[in-house]
């Protein structure tokens, strides 16, 4: 923990626990799951039993798609690091838990083997621009007084803007652009550069330069980050969407060179995957 998020108030009312949800206060839980297909298992089915497989697949994916508030995404991926990829978006623990190892058995026992997986949480970025530090921006910065007709409809301006920005980041609606990648990062802690030495203001400075970069792809590139401190094995995970790989490449390539990746992060794994509907999947992947 960094301490850099207020603490709840020990006044606030508290939520009675309900053994039957697990749902976070804002956001939603994310995983990421990746398979191979372990064809000595498939190939010893009959043809009805691979059809029947695969139906048990769709009606999964079609459950899982209707229901509240839950996306479900499909991926064939690229190089033999996996066969199949899933991206599952869902407010309930439980339900995360449960959609999970129905995927993993829906094929038939041994059919899906894991290769990787990611759990993490949306959320929203604390080096964001609050309406107080607007506001100060308007009377320091554009010499606007806080009666002006002109400073009270740009603040409305704004915060309805962040209004949107943070629903967005909290509860996203993920795009169908083809081509997906996922990796996972964390700041180095270094005893040069240790990134949660820095002192706030200086962060959040980083990171605003971090942010121009990544705004320079609007349109081409679409990205999440969620939170997995405490959760997995690094603090973020990262997805991806464009409609050509090379954008992913090239961005990737891009920030690595801004301060806050390349004095602070630390990247896993890279996995790069087409989205496709589930028909298509099959075909693509032999089944």
């Amino acid at each position: 923990m960094n301490g850099e998020r207020p603490p709840h108030s020990h006044s606030a009312p508290q939520q009675q626990p309900d053994a039957d949800h697990l749902i976070p206060r804002e956001g939603w839980h994310v995983i990421h799951l990746f398979y191979q297909v372990e064809r000595s298992h498939w190939d010893l089915l009959d043809e009805e039993e691979k059809l029947e497989a695969k139906t048990n697949l769709t009606r999964l994916v079609q459950e899982i798609r209707s229901t509240e508030s839950t996306q479900l995404l499909t991926f064939s991926m690229v190089t033999p690091k996996a066969d199949i990829g899933f991206m599952l978006l869902t407010p309930d623990l439980h339900k995360a838990n449960e959609f999970e190892k129905r995927l993993t058995q829906s094929l038939g026992a041994d059919i899906l083997a894991p290769v990787y997986s990611y759990l993490s949480l949306t959320e929203l970025s604390e080096y964001v621009t609050t309406d107080e530090m607007f506001a100060q921006q308007l009377k320091e910065e554009h010499g606007l007084a806080d009666d002006s007709p002109e400073y009270a409809e740009r603040l409305a301006e704004f915060s309805a803007r962040m209004k949107k920005y943070n629903k967005d980041k909290l509860y996203p609606n993920m795009p169908d652009w083809p081509v997906f990648c996922f990796y996972n990062m964390s700041k180095r802690r270094q005893e040069k550069n240790n990134w949660y030495s820095l002192d706030m203001a200086t962060r959040r400075k980083l990171m605003q330069g971090h942010a121009t970069v990544g705004r320079r792809w609007a349109g081409k590139v679409r990205q999440l980050i969620t939170g997995s401190t405490g959760l997995d094995e690094a603090e973020w995970g990262v997805t991806l969407f464009s409609h050509t790989s090379q954008d992913i490449k090239e961005i990737v390539y891009e920030m690595r060179f801004d301060e806050v990746s390349a004095l602070y992060a630390e990247f896993g794994d890279f996995y790069i995957g087409i989205q496709l509907a589930l028909d298509e999947l099959f075909r693509r992947i032999g089944l």
